[in-house]
């Protein structure tokens, strides 16, 4: 009875350890790969047929857009 609860106490250490081992790769996987840019508006030069934000629609929502020809 002694033996057994001596093998289940190991396999657990084990199995935390390992389980530890993996959370503390992740976490310092993940801060590695972090990127500290920031973002703008700006297109880097050189780059064409971006889109560009429009002024909101004059209209209330579900009716539809009236469009209008010139």
């Amino acid at each position: 009875m002694a033996d057994e609860r001596i093998r289940y106490r190991t396999a657990f250490v084990l199995f935390a350890a390992a389980v530890t081992l993996a959370v503390l790769a992740a976490f310092f996987t993940t801060f590695e790969r972090v990127g500290t840019r920031t973002a703008n508006n700006e297109a880097p030069p050189g780059t064409t047929g971006l889109a560009k934000p429009h002024p909101p629609l004059d209209r209330a929502p579900g009716q539809p857009v009236n469009r209008q020809t010139n």
